[in-house]
């Protein structure tokens, strides 16, 4: 009998050690809680809602495991969503812009949140952190016209396309507003009309990083200008081409730096596969224009010279600049630090002053995605979460 009692003993102490070593449930009530007020709030954001049916099964079930996975899931899954978006492959095409956030660590965030009981912290911290989201996010809640709602949406879901980490100090070219706007610790340096892509001819996403500017350039005209237009000049009248500062040799053509130069007095250094940059234009009278949808894709700047001193504070004044320009010798100056831009299409944004604006659908980007949609923004099946 005494030998059973202790047997009894053993197995009791064991199985006693055996469950003080199960870990406790990580997702605790409140933060059940928090992930559900979330999940519930997605379409604020324009996002489909989550289906969450397998964590409440796992909660009825009284499974605390089960009930840390699929809340887990979920979570990870609700979070890649506001951080990278919901879109397909097809609504995405032709932006060019790399999302960087696509590296974030998002399990390991999740965990450090979870432990520190900080959910709302982390889910609010995957949301675009540029003020034109917040601005877009309050007047789509507030939008009652389905049209436009959709349009709005559209343009939240391309700011989560955006790295969230964009730089203290970027350039911000949004075609479909014609304007390129400089920004430093999140509040507008400076604002700049400009004259973007043709219809036929629009100006691509992408981002590049500027790294100089570049006084009275030489122009190497593109192949494309050449069939166009530049070539039948050389035929037809060379003495008006050379006139016009045109030299050609081995059937490469380039413009000197003066006047009449297509790049006008400043490009920017910023070097990308399109061969598309931001510069200055000896035609300016297209700067009026409310749309201004007419170059061949590159950036046209209206106050190209005001940009560049911009550009310079502190490398050269605004006197230096225009000695440069006089001399009609072509002048490179690197920046202090090189600085990155992002060439955009918003059609909803906001106006200098911060208010909330629509712009012209120039590219019929907006048409494509609700086509590409079906009436709706994302397909939750194409949203999973990193491992």
């Amino acid at each position: 009998m005494r030998s059973s009692r202790v047997m009894f003993a053993l197995i009791a102490l064991l199985g006693a050690g055996t469950q003080a070593q199960q870990p406790a449930q990580i997702w605790t009530r409140q933060s059940l809680s928090q992930l559900r007020s979330w999940v519930s709030a997605a379409p604020d954001d324009a996002l489909p809602r989550p289906d969450s049916s397998a964590l409440e099964r796992a909660i009825a079930g009284d499974n605390p495991a089960k009930v840390d996975q699929a809340a887990s899931d979920l979570a990870l899954r609700l979070a890649q969503m506001h951080l990278l978006g919901a879109s397909s492959a097809a609504e995405r095409a032709g932006w060019g812009i790399a999302d960087t956030d696509r590296s974030i660590d998002l399990r390991g965030q999740l965990a450090v949140a979870l432990a520190a009981g900080r959910i709302d912290d982390f889910f609010a911290g995957q949301r675009p952190q540029h003020p034109d989201y917040a601005v877009l996010r309050d007047a789509y809640r507030a939008e009652t016209d389905p049209a436009k709602k959709q349009v709005i949406g559209h343009n939240m879901e391309r700011w989560r396309w955006m790295p969230l980490a964009l730089g203290q100090d970027y350039l911000l070219v949004n075609t479909a507003a014609f304007e390129a706007v400089r920004w430093r610790g999140g509040q507008r340096l400076g604002t700049w009309r400009v004259i973007t892509g043709k219809v036929s001819s629009p100006t691509p996403v992408f981002s590049a990083m500027v790294t100089g500017v570049n006084l009275n350039p030489w122009w190497n005209v593109p192949s494309n200008i050449m069939r166009e237009s530049v070539g039948s000049l050389i035929r037809r009248s060379p003495a008006t081409a050379r006139a016009r500062g045109y030299v050609w040799s081995g059937g490469s053509v380039r413009q000197k730096p003066g006047p009449q130069n297509a790049l006008g007095r400043m490009k920017l250094v910023m070097p990308n596969r399109y061969s598309v940059y931001l510069h200055d234009t000896p035609s300016r009278d297209l700067f009026d224009r409310e749309v201004r949808a007419f170059s061949h894709g590159c950036v046209r700047v209206g106050d190209a010279l005001g940009l560049a001193e911009n550009l310079l504070q502190g490398t050269r004044t605004r006197a230096e600049i225009d000695a440069i320009v006089a001399s009609n010798r072509s002048v490179t100056i690197s920046l202090a630090q090189p600085i990155p831009v992002y060439i955009a299409y918003f059609t909803a944004g906001t106006k200098a002053d911060g208010t909330f604006a629509m712009f012209p659908d120039i590219y019929g980007r907006d048409k494509r995605m609700a086509r590409l949609a079906r009436g709706g923004l994302a397909d939750c099946s194409s949203v999973r979460a990193r491992a």
